[in-house]
């Protein structure tokens, strides 16, 4: 169930772009609120069916310049996208490498006070003051690795 003030939100942002926030957009938001992952447009369009491929683009870039929705790098040549983490919760990415799956992570107190740690360091050595941080771990699926091999807890810090 998406919250009313999330429609609200999406509207204000629209309007504030002279954009109108049409039924096929609420659509699109009322989607990727419950997808619980970003989504690919392909995977948009099988979930709203009247959706055409031209209008999908069309209305996501609408989305994205109204900082609605934003877009998500993967490992793929795909584009995938999610609620603008304002419209949301705070989260990380793990993507796979092999078939480019994109699952989102709540990260725990313990992993932000890290991520923030380094990241102070990391901008404090160019300059840089620290507003935001985004955390894309890049690795093998549980799928992919049982249908190819590499254990899911191979890689960074690992033993050899």
């Amino acid at each position: 169930m998406v919250p009313p003030a999330l429609h609200d939100v999406a509207s204000d942002r629209l309007a504030a772009c002279d954009q109108r926030y049409t039924p096929l957009r609420r659509a699109l938001v009322t989607t990727l609120a419950d997808a619980g992952r970003p989504l690919t447009v392909p995977e948009l369009l099988g979930a709203i069916p009247h959706l055409a491929l031209s209008s999908a683009y069309r209305n996501v870039a609408a989305l994205v310049d109204a900082g609605v929705v934003r877009r998500v790098v993967g490992t793929d040549e795909r584009a995938r996208f999610e609620l603008a983490e304002a419209l949301s919760s705070h989260h990380h990415h793990l993507t796979c490498e092999r078939c480019g799956a994109v699952e989102d992570v709540a990260p725990s107190s313990r992993l932000e006070r890290a991520v923030a740690d380094a990241a102070r360091v990391a901008a404090g050595e160019l300059g840089y003051v620290v507003r935001a941080h985004r955390l894309d771990l890049v690795g093998v699926c549980p799928r992919c690795a049982r249908a190819g091999g590499g254990n899911p807890g191979e890689g960074v810090g690992s033993a050899p």
